[in-house]
């Protein structure tokens, strides 16, 4: 017996026939920090509510790490009842025949009734079918927003209540930092490809891509090398060899140059707040910038984060304490609970408005504008989401292209040329490998 069996049959021998009669549910995630302390606690707390099942939340490294090491273990017959995949992945789960339970199936099989309306659009939209059917729980949602270090703004000569509102604002405080002596990184930025391609195209209502950048279809081209992005990426090249940008890695390495007092600014996931609030920096919250320059922006941002699959391969009893657990997961006080605390955005309508009643906002400026970024306007074909089949490959080779850039090894221009041309061959490439999957 393994120490983890041990230990378990330890606890429930200490705790009765009760717990020995618990069913057992993994949940496994790739949360870290402040947003796991959360995970623990709401799962104690469901588990401390009642003595029929028992939600274990088990961590499976990155995001990236988690979403294989989920599909590795449903091919060898032994899946977790709950898996939490990043945005990103959620083509990927889409396209992964015969290993998913929608979970709008398993609410409805455990006696609850799927309501969408009580949801955010724009969150369970995106993690639904073209049809409606709700594929997975959002569970941490966010909206990228931009951080400032009030000290460090104010100390350059620059007003911290007011944070730049376009990139061109953002990349004349961060040399204006610079130029003062405050500090050598003016900016810096988490999770490039998301924030400077995905969301960039959606704030400014322009495409990432062919068929509704793959919400309406697989068969995707990208369109990242068109000029607005250009014109952007030659902005934030010349930012980084003026030394006012710091490079800080492909996912959210950077937030470190941030807490630590590095960075003046930051564009990071509104997830994020919860290690920012633990921080020594007097920090502000501003809304992602646009490029003024975009007809009609800003429009609207979309939803990142990560939501929970169910997978197929489980007994019945482990589908019916899912429900029960995402049914407490949806309740308004839980929703309210983990927004307030961790910065994501509440997935309920019930929730923000209870945020909203109770005085939340106007204690905590700053703390709407993810919501709102994201509910601004109503959707369009290019502001709904980016869903391809194979979004986490592409985004390392969007990712590649941005360094290549970055380290001035090639023009803008080139490198998302490339980043568009070998993105768009990995995509077909992928089309490829699931229809010749499917039965």
């Amino acid at each position: 017996m393994g120490l983890a069996a041990a230990l378990w049959v330890a606890v429930s021998s200490l705790a009765g026939t009760t717990a020995e009669a618990a069913t057992r549910i993994e949940w496994w995630h790739a949360m870290t920090n402040a947003n796991a302390a959360l995970v623990e606690s709401l799962a104690a707390d469901f588990n401390d509510a009642q003595d029929v099942y028992q939600v274990v939340p088990v961590y499976k490294g990155t995001y990236a790490e988690t979403l294989q090491a989920g599909l590795s273990a449903f091919a060898a017959g032994e899946p977790p009842a709950i898996l939490q995949v990043f945005d990103v992945g959620t083509g990927v789960m889409m396209q992964a025949e015969g290993v998913v339970k929608p979970v709008a199936e398993v609410l409805e099989e455990g006696g609850y009734a799927f309501n969408a309306s009580q949801y955010l659009p724009a969150v369970v939209s995106y993690y639904s079918r073209r049809d409606g059917t709700m594929l997975s729980f959002p569970f941490n949602s966010s909206s990228p927003v931009l951080y400032v270090n009030r000290t460090m703004l104010e100390e350059a000569g620059l007003d911290p209540s007011k944070p730049p509102r376009t990139w061109a604002e953002l990349f004349a405080a961060a040399r204006r930092v610079v130029a003062s002596g405050v500090s050598d990184c003016g900016y810096t930025t988490t999770w490039p490809a998301w924030i400077h391609l995905e969301n960039f195209a959606a704030w400014n209502d322009v495409p990432y891509g062919t068929r509704e950048n793959g919400l309406a279809g697989t068969d995707v081209s990208l369109q990242i090398d068109a000029p607005i992005f250009v014109r952007h990426f030659e902005e934030l090249a010349a930012l980084a060899a003026d030394g006012a940008f710091r490079y800080g890695g492909r996912n959210a390495e950077a937030l470190k140059l941030f807490t630590t007092g590095e960075c003046a600014m930051l564009t990071e996931s509104s997830g994020g707040l919860g290690e920012i609030a633990q921080s020594k920096v007097e920090y502000g919250i501003g809304q992602l910038p646009y490029d003024e320059t975009a007809e009609g922006a800003p429009q609207n941002t979309f939803p990142g984060g990560a939501s929970l699959w169910v997978l197929n391969g489980r007994p019945e009893a482990e589908y019916k304490g899912v429900a029960e657990f995402f049914h407490y997961l949806s309740s308004t006080e839980t929703q309210a609970r983990l927004h307030q605390e961790s910065g994501y955005l509440p997935v309920t309508m019930a929730a923000y408005e209870t945020s909203m009643e109770s005085g939340f906002y106007e204690e905590n400026p700053g703390r709407r504008i993810a919501i709102m970024q994201m509910m601004r306007r109503e959707p369009t074909a290019n502001s709904r989401g980016v869903r391809l089949p194979n979004l986490p490959e592409v985004r390392e080779i969007e990712s590649e292209e941005i360094e290549a850039l970055l380290a001035g090894r090639k023009t803008p221009a080139q490198a998302l040329h490339d980043a568009a041309e070998r993105g768009d061959a990995a995509i077909a490439a992928a089309n490829v490998r699931a229809e010749a999957a499917r039965p």
